[in-house]
């Protein structure tokens, strides 16, 4: 059985709540054979304009699911989240069978399900290439740059130590930061 730990932050986690959040993730275990050490951490968010975000990531030896939606209504998010982590796992649970009747592998995690879909397979296809010189500088004048172009992630070296970075935007509106190093 799948364990759920449900936190919230600026809202009180009600026995109401709470046992919504487990009836749809209890949908979800259908699609395992073995949950038992599995554990669904849900964040449940609530902000000053009203709306909710719930946030669920479900570590598993052999993947991590992980879904967010928000929405002005908490149930409504709790329902988006519980489909796009269906979704991903019937995605996940396609390439894992298709894969492996390829390659004659007959034991993987998934159950059977009666009334599986097929999922499209999208295949990743590059349709444009880009050819770029990095140009040294700091993290700031790579945010300027990023903010100019209109883009949402930029590559520069690092003028302090040489290093290849990129900065990027994130959903929250601020910016991150990857340092890519040698080890």
């Amino acid at each position: 059985m799948l364990k759920i730990n449900v936190r919230g932050e600026n809202i009180e986690v009600t026995g109401a709540i709470r046992e919504y959040v487990e009836k749809r993730l209890a949908k979800l275990e259908k699609f395992f054979d073995n949950t038992a050490d599995s554990t669904a951490h849900v964040n449940l968010k609530v902000y000053s304009d009203k709306t909710a975000k719930v946030e669920v990531t479900i570590p598993l030896p052999y993947l991590v699911l992980r879904a967010e939606e928000t929405s002005p209504d908490m149930y409504a998010s709790i329902d988006l989240v519980t489909d796009k982590l269906e979704r991903q796992i019937r995605k996940y649970k396609t390439k894992v069978n298709r894969k492996s009747r390829e390659k004659g592998f007959k034991n993987f995690e998934f159950a059977p399900v009666a009334d599986e879909e097929e999922v499209e397979d999208k295949k990743f296809e590059i349709v444009r290439t880009k050819r770029l010189s990095l140009k040294p500088m700091d993290s700031e004048e790579a945010v300027l740059q990023m903010d100019m172009l209109g883009h949402d992630f930029f590559i520069y070296e690092d003028a302090e130590n040489g290093g290849i970075n990129i900065v990027y935007r994130r959903r929250d509106g601020r910016y991150g930061l990857i340092e890519a190093s040698e080890d």
